[in-house]
This record gives C-alpha cells, structure tokens and sequence, in this order.
C-alpha cells in the first residue's frame, strides 16, 4: 500500500478573475463564502467601534444612568 497524500499533487489551482469572486452566487460556494467573511469582519469592526465610542462618550458613571 503506497502512502497517498489528501492533496492531489496533479491538480493544480486555476486563477480566477476578481469579477468571479466578488459575484453574487446564491448557495455554498466560495463567493457566498468570501462575502460572508468579509460582512464578519464589517459586523466585528462596527460592534467595537460603537463600543469603543460609547466608552468614550459615556460618563464613568455610565452605570448609573442605565438603571
């Protein structure tokens, strides 16, 4: 039994245009995946923003005024 790699050494990676990524495609594939990391990283950025912001902006006895 020969040991065989997972990764098929005869295949090898097309290139694909940046218009086929940035594609709107309905499903599992690799642009709906590439859209739903990039829409994480925007929720992930606006989430501590605000939270940074209202650190700033609120009084430091914040607590206070949320009750």
């Amino acid at each position: 039994m020969a040991s065989e790699s997972p990764i098929d050494s005869s295949a090898s990676a097309e290139p694909v245009s940046s218009e086929e990524l940035n594609a709107w495609r309905r499903g599992f594939t690799p642009q709906a995946e590439i859209w739903n990391g990039r829409m994480a990283m925007a929720g992930l950025i606006i989430g501590v923003s605000v939270l940074l912001l209202l650190r700033l902006v609120a009084p430091a006895d914040y607590m206070t005024w949320l009750n």
